[in-house]
């Protein structure tokens, strides 16, 4: 299905479910308001109409808040990607396209992932060497981890999920929002 067809889907679901014709969805470093009436979905921090592949993803999110009328609270259980529907056959292309771009940005200087605390809703925890949380959306939050390497092994990098994502997103949700966060990084 192609990113018109989804994005028409997604806004014929959510007007199903809709009790109001506007949303404020806090997204990573912005907020998106999303009007039912237009179907538009607007960056407030840069006022313009967000791409495609966002719009379905902030309308996948919506829709399961709406339907469930209050998300499920983060288990605390970390996940990797391989143990997402279908994540373990597709994990190869995943981690090219996420955990290797973090590690080639972080290799040789692992510090400045903690820049990201100021950046976005996030927070640092012990984990790996250096590990940060980020609130990508509300009850939604992301694990990166990044471990420095030594005379024997080299620097690697991971991202791991609250498994309670798996409630709220699909797999391809997933690749999405997790591109669209390293690629802001």
């Amino acid at each position: 299905m192609g990113y018109a067809q989804a994005v028409e889907k997604a806004w014929n679901d959510i007007t199903a479910l809709a009790g109001d014709n506007k949303y404020s969805v806090k997204f990573l470093a912005d907020t998106y308001d999303v009007d039912l009436d237009k179907r538009e979905v607007i960056s407030l921090s840069c006022n313009t109409p967000a791409k495609e592949y966002i719009i379905v993803l902030l309308l996948h999110y919506l829709k399961k808040r709406l339907k469930l009328k209050i998300l499920p609270a983060p288990t605390g259980e970390w996940i990797n990607f391989k143990q997402l529907e279908g994540g373990d056959g597709y994990y190869p292309a995943f981690k090219k396209r996420t955990i290797d771009v973090v590690l080639r940005k972080y290799r040789a200087n692992p510090q400045a992932i903690l820049d990201l605390i100021g950046r976005f809703c996030a927070k640092r925890v012990q984990i790996g060497d250096l590990g940060v949380v980020i609130e990508a959306l509300e009850k939604v939050p992301i694990l990166i981890t990044l471990w420095k390497g030594d005379e024997e092994f080299g620097p690697e990098a991971n991202i791991l999920f609250d498994a309670g994502i798996a409630e709220i997103f699909c797999t391809e949700d997933i690749v999405v929002l997790t591109e669209f966060l390293v690629h802001l990084l």
